[in-house]
């Protein structure tokens, strides 16, 4: 009798603790389930009419629409990322619209520069810096000044008119924007030489290194998504997004001794002045040639 007792109170036990457990473990489960009420990740339609430079994406082909997918989604669901560039877009992308209209390149490639650099001053671990992430060697082949004195890879201007050459080159060769925002990622015997070994002529056709297949697919999700913000769950006011000030040009032909007081003489301090001239790399202008240099002083 007693041996009964003790097995029956031992279901008992073994019982109860499986009812606190299930318990428990509902618990666990409505909060999970609550959290997904006020937030959920939804799969994206990807557009029909996704086009770069007016070149129509050929999303019906299975491994372009999951390349596509997948960038859109990573800079959609990247909410902070996301945000950011799109404030820093409506900074520089008056600035860049009209030189891309200057040297002849669709305006397109203004969101080629914004994948690049993020429009971020900083270099990165390559080497290439400005905001078209030029590397040194290419700079100086196309006539940049780079130095530890003057970087013209910052020149907004100057480093924007480089790319417009090379990304022109590169569709005389090979015949498509797409390929071109192709080459300026992997360069141009690089595309040359895969679409020659696996013997096909377009971008969404070869197999290329992991970073060059995701290239052109970034920048068409960057331009999906800037153009349309709402769309994807970006919610700003005008007031959110960066700009830039208003500057005047004054045009030096001599060394400056000291850009902190040369500055000065413009009711500006030496950070005001290297925001707007970051191809200015040290508190001096050499300038042992007396070439003329433009720099920019904001407007107060």
């Amino acid at each position: 009798m007693n041996k009964s007792l003790r097995v029956l109170s031992l279901l008992s036990i073994v019982c109860m603790t499986i009812l606190f457990m299930n318990a428990i473990h509902k618990s666990d489960i409505d909060s999970i389930t609550s959290t997904h009420k006020t937030y959920k990740i939804k799969a994206l339609k990807l557009p029909s009419n996704l086009n770069l430079a007016g070149e129509r994406v050929p999303i019906e082909k299975p491994d372009v629409k999951e390349r596509m997918d997948r960038e859109l989604l990573v800079n959609t669901y990247w909410q902070s990322n996301g945000l950011l560039l799109l404030k820093r877009a409506n900074k520089y992308f008056p600035i860049l619209e009209p030189l891309l209209r200057k040297y002849g390149l669709p305006d397109d490639f203004k969101f080629l520069a914004l994948a690049e650099s993020g429009f971020s001053d900083e270099t990165s671990s390559a080497g290439a810096a400005g905001i078209w992430h030029f590397m040194k060697a290419t700079g100086r082949e196309y006539g940049l000044e780079i130095n530890k004195n003057v970087d013209e890879r910052y020149n907004i201007e100057k480093s924007t008119k480089v790319a417009a050459e090379y990304l022109k080159n590169a569709k005389d060769r090979f015949g498509s924007w797409t390929l071109a925002a192709a080459a300026y990622n992997a360069g141009k015997y690089g595309i040359a030489r895969r679409l020659e070994i696996q013997k096909v002529s377009t971008y969404y056709d070869a197999k290329l290194a992991n970073e060059t297949e995701r290239y052109v697919f970034r920048i068409l999700a960057l331009k999906e998504i800037i153009k349309n913000p709402e769309k994807y769950g970006f919610v700003f006011e005008k007031e959110d997004l960066y700009t830039i000030k208003k500057t005047y040009t004054i045009k030096v032909d001599t060394a400056i001794n000291n850009i902190a007081s040369f500055a000065k003489g413009f009711n500006i301090n030496y950070k005001e002045l290297k925001i707007h001239n970051p191809w200015l790399r040290e508190n001096k202008l050499n300038n042992k040639s007396r070439k003329v240099y433009e720099i920019k002083i904001p407007i107060k």
